[in-house]
């Protein structure tokens, strides 16, 4: 049975025992598949929707439900799709389209979760389509490796105040710029739980986010989930009221492991 514990006034957390962690792992596990096969099927000429469908096509063909299909939030419609694709200065949330075709030289986020016997999984990872140019592909690299700053911080002892942190002082070390509207967040029986999981820490209270100094404890599942920019950390929502880019047009990367703090480290559930 799932604990239900308040460490922090106004969250609560839900402790996952090893049946309950056995489940999250077989559905990230499906998410992971459902990656291998748009990464499989990246091409230049390949459209946003046709990537949507082949994720779509894993997820139910093991038995499990999108996530991401249907969700909800404030003044916006509900999410139409399996994932998100969000391409070149696209930061998060971008709507699969089938005349949003990717070409030589782009680069694409795909986030994808899905519901396997009650619980999530939930996993983002940004991909080049062909060739890029150098400062590209060192964009994706520094993020891809913050997400694992991230996550080898995520051991018992350490709180959430250390792994935001440690992800970015690696970060702003590389000379790249953070998002900082969004977080990841807990992942359990639905799609965001506490805690928010920031990939910075302010000096002083934030207005807008909450920053809840929570200490790791076996049994937490998370998300962590970098979202780095080559250009200036200011972002904005567009008219459909899901996708997000950078104001400056400047390329952006988000790379995203759902992972759970247990007595032997971290384990991250969302890969093959």
């Amino acid at each position: 049975m799932t604990t239900r514990i308040t460490p922090v006034e106004g969250v609560e957390i839900y402790l996952k025992n090893a049946e309950e962690l056995a489940l999250m792992r077989e559905a990230g596990r499906i998410v992971a598949l459902a990656h291998q096969a748009m990464k499989a099927a990246l091409r230049p000429g390949i459209s946003t929707a046709e990537l949507d469908k082949i994720a779509e096509a894993v997820i139910r063909d093991h038995g499990a439900r999108p996530a991401f299909l249907g969700q909800e939030k404030p003044n916006s419609p509900r999410y139409p799709a399996t994932i998100t694709a969000s391409v070149n200065e696209e930061l998060v949330h971008g709507i699969p389209r089938p005349d949003r075709i990717l070409k030589e030289g782009d680069i694409v986020s795909l986030d994808t979760g899905c519901f396997y016997q009650g619980f999530v999984g939930d996993s983002a990872w940004t991909y080049v389509v062909g060739d890029v140019r150098p400062n590209v592909q060192r964009l994706l690299d520094v993020t891809e490796r913050a997400l694992y700053v991230g996550i080898e911080a995520s051991v018992i002892g350490n709180d959430l105040r250390t792994v935001a942190r440690s992800i970015q002082q690696y970060i702003e070390k590389q000379g790249y710029g953070l998002a900082r509207e969004y977080t990841g967040h807990g992942v359990g029986q639905a799609m965001w739980e506490d805690p928010q999981v920031p990939n910075w820490w302010p000096n002083k209270p934030s207005r807008n986010l909450r920053f809840d100094n929570v200490p790791l404890m076996s049994g937490m599942t998370y998300a962590i989930e970098p979202m780095v920019m080559a250009g200036r950390p200011d972002v904005k929502e567009l008219d459909d009221k899901w996708t997000v880019v950078t104001k400056d047009k400047s390329l952006c990367a988000h790379f995203e492991h759902t992972i759970a703090i247990t007595p032997d480290g971290p384990q991250i559930m969302t890969r093959l």
